[in-house]
């Protein structure tokens, strides 16, 4: 038994030794010994390559908006470890996470004495974060997200009551698989008997693998861009504003303050969710509230303002899809800055390429590592670099207040900080505990 809770925090994350281990045996397992709390909680389970986090955020603050209690499970975490598991949007207490250690605990020790080993990290979070749902604080409705792929994810043993798969892209390939065909499976995995299935993907490879599964499993079967229509797009001074128009409805002049398409894409996507629960009488809220609900919605970390004079934005853009995300935004908000870009990314990324596109906007790159298992040297990025006017540094916190005080009452200059979410939580938590 702990009594404190940077001992039971240290316990969970020490399972990281296990690394990634697909399958769901072990969750079978250890949420039978607990009565299977899973069964107990209306959810929506979420999984996809870019945007889980905000499409989640736009659903969760509409669900909020109409008075609903709405419990979330998104990972990683960018403040605190406790956020990946909250309750309306506020994490749970340290002595909530305790207890839960110390009920999970004994099971895991249990099962580490038979065939199927020792549970992962994320296995026991997981175990968690259904425990507290099902058996401490039932919400009306619990948002998933998938940690890695859907079908032999830990999240993957619940009966939810739909799914939404947001874009499907290039990502976690060496568990995966190499092609959109084969990622798309993985992800189609969550697609549950006669359950309804939201999609934003839009590579032709993934919707033929999503409908297709979709038809096998009898699933209502929901795309944008067939199914879930925007129109109307222009960029709005704190973000941006839409139409979208699903099957049953239109909303007009929806306005959200995350920017970029790929933001509309992830909003259209939750309204259009919500809106099928509003006709299927699963839930009641008015117009109003799914417009003043979207447009209160944020995400930290994703195209984040955090810091003025100098204006300083982060951005988790980890990926490939991330990055092309990423590079619209800008061109999309401020094409006519300066933009001074901040790097940092994991050793087992392609990061040469995210580098050589984000290059295209940069009028300046800089590099530098983090306190990381998993974290690239500076060297080796600033070596993959093109760009005439670029440094590197293996102080990340020197390198940004460097940054910070060269481009200081520089009106034109934007310093955006984007790389591993990890990177992005070091930085962001340093620059606001600064402010």
């Amino acid at each position: 038994m702990f009594t404190q809770y940077d001992d039971a925090i240290n316990w969970i994350h020490d399972r990281l030794k296990f690394g990634v281990k697909p399958g769901l045996k072990r969750m079978d397992w250890l949420l039978n010994k607990l009565d299977h709390p899973e069964k107990n909680i209306p959810t929506i389970h979420v999984a996809g390559t870019n945007g889980k986090g905000s499409t989640i955020s736009y659903m969760l603050h509409m669900l909020m908006e109409a008075g609903y209690k709405v419990g979330t499970f998104t990972s990683p975490y960018i403040e605190t470890f406790n956020e990946r598991i909250s309750i309306n949007g506020q994490p749970i207490t340290d002595d909530e996470m305790l207890s839960l250690v110390n009920e999970v605990k004994p099971y895991a020790e249990k099962i580490e004495n038979t065939d199927l080993g020792s549970p992962t990290e994320f296995e026991i979070i997981t175990t968690m974060m259904f425990l507290y749902f099902g058996k401490f604080n039932k919400p009306d409705f619990l948002l998933l997200e998938t940690g890695l792929g859907g079908r032999l994810d830990s999240t993957n043993v619940i009966d939810p009551i739909l799914s939404v798969i947001t874009n499907i892209g290039y990502d976690h390939m060496n568990i995966l698989g190499d092609t959109i065909t084969d990622i798309a499976r993985e992800k189609a995995g969550i697609i549950k008997k006669g359950s309804p299935i939201f999609t934003a993907a839009e590579k032709e490879d993934a919707l033929e693998v999503l409908s297709q599964t979709a038809k096998e499993k009898n699933a209502p079967y929901y795309s944008l861009g067939k199914d879930i229509s925007v129109k109307n797009l222009s960029p709005w001074e704190y973000g941006e504003k839409f139409s979208v128009k699903t099957e049953a409805n239109t909303y007009d002049d929806v306005k959200i303050k995350m920017r970029g398409n790929h933001q509309i894409k992830n909003a259209a996507l939750a309204i259009s969710v919500i809106d099928y629960l509003i006709e299927q009488g699963a839930v009641k809220i008015t117009y109003d509230e799914v417009m003043k609900g979207i447009k209160k919605s944020m995400w930290k970390g994703r195209f984040e303002l955090i810091h003025q004079n100098p204006v300083v934005i982060v951005d988790g853009a980890h990926n490939d899809e991330g990055i092309e995300s990423l590079i619209d935004t800008i061109k999309r908000h401020y094409s006519h800055n300066r933009i001074h870009i901040l790097f940092s990314a994991l050793s087992d990324k392609n990061y040469k390429k995210m580098i050589d596109r984000l290059s295209t906007v940069a009028t300046t790159m800089h590099f530098t590592t983090f306190d990381f298992p998993r974290a690239a040297k500076a060297e080796d990025l600033y070596s993959a670099c093109e760009l005439d006017e670029k440094s590197f540094s293996m102080s990340w916190q020197g390198l940004l207040n460097e940054l910070l005080v060269s481009n200081e009452n520089k009106k034109n200059d934007l310093i955006i900080i984007t790389g591993s979410l990890y990177f992005i939580s070091a930085i962001r938590n340093y620059l606001l505990k600064k402010e």
